[in-house]
Parts: C-alpha cells; structure tokens; sequence
C-alpha cells in the first residue's frame, strides 16, 4: 500500500474549520469497514490509508504542527501501521470506565499478549502480535496496536463469505468474540491485501 505523504494531508488551517465534516465522514467509514468490537471492553480499528491519515490530521490538530520536517517524522512512522504483504493491521483500544477501580481495571490488562487475539476464518485460525504504541498515540486513545500476518490459507477464508470469519480474545476472564465479520468488513480487508501485493509487484 502506498505511504502517506505531505501532499495527501489537509492544511491545518482548513482541517480546523471542517474538523466536524471529517470527523462524521470517517465515523460512518469506520463503523461500515473498519471497526470491530470484541465483547465489551476491546475494540479494533483495522488501519489502512484513510484511517492512518485521519490520525495523522488529528495530531497535527493537538500538536498545533505544522513545520515540514515534523509532519514528515510522523507520517512515516504512521506509515509503519499500513496493511502489508499479507499482512493487516489494527489499533486497539481498551475500553476502561473510570471510578476507584481504575487501577485495577489497568493491572488486569498489563499482561495482554498478541497471542490472546485472534482471526478466526473458517478453520483457520491467526494470532495477533501486539505491541506498545507511543505515549502521543494514547492522546488518541489507542492502547496498543496489532498485526495478524495472514497465510494463503487465512487470505483465502476470509476472501470466501461462505466461511465465517470474526475475531476472538481469551485473556485471563475475558473470554469473547465479536459478531461475525460482515462482508463489508471482509472485502475492505481483502482488498487491503490485494492492494500490498499490487504496490508491491509494482
């Protein structure tokens, strides 16, 4: 998939004053292809470019930035997170109400591992890596983010919409798996796929 670059982004200026338009139009887009709950407190947002440049616009938004030299940093450490060859990735986002328990509710989720998530399409199983984001990441509320490296197999249930497909965790009590995948959600992925290999044959 092609990195961001200077060219795509908003002038920040312009960005400030139709942040509302933005805001509703990628709502709409991530609750129809990108976004999947799994039970109640953990939510993925599968990235690709039109989600990662709405991140980047968001911190520049916080971050007041707008020298060149920085916004570039930051686009291509964001272009990190873009879906790869047979690989996609997500953010995670851990849902913890506040109250006295807080930092209990923080302790039980400190020991969270890739390997507790997984794609599951047909009879095909995935496990996640998971890794730390950076603290300017967690402004946005992401906690971490993962990487389900698909193989042929994988690629080609999840392709098929015969074959169920959704996600599953099992940490410690919480033991969930989110409805199952829509086909919207299967072909926004798989074409994330198709397009890796195609920039990558290019």
């Amino acid at each position: 998939m092609q990195p961001l670059i200077l060219d795509d982004l908003v002038p920040l200026a312009e960005y400030i004053g139709r942040r509302s338009e933005f805001f509703a139009v990628h709502g709409r887009y991530l609750d129809r292809y990108r976004r999947v709950r799994i039970g109640p407190r953990l939510t993925l947002v599968f990235e690709n470019r039109q989600t990662l440049l709405y991140r980047v616009q968001e911190l520049l938004r916080v971050a007041r930035l707008a020298d060149p030299v920085r916004v570039q940093q930051e686009l291509d450490w964001y272009n990190r997170l873009l879906p790869g060859r047979d690989a996609l990735q997500a953010a995670m986002f851990i849902d913890m109400s506040g109250g006295s328990d807080w930092t209990e509710q923080v302790r039980f989720w400190e020991e969270l591992t890739g390997e507790c998530l997984r794609l599951v399409a047909g009879n095909v199983f995935t496990a996640a890596r998971l890794a730390t984001c950076r603290p300017e990441d967690r402004c946005a509320g992401a906690a971490h983010w993962i990487t389900l490296t698909l193989s042929g197999e994988a690629r080609a249930a999840l392709a098929d919409s015969l074959r169920p497909a959704f996600m599953a965790a099992d940490y410690r009590t919480y033991k969930h798996r989110s409805p199952a995948l829509s086909d919207l959600v299967r072909r926004s992925l798989v074409d994330d796929l198709e397009l890796s290999d195609r920039d990558r044959a290019a």
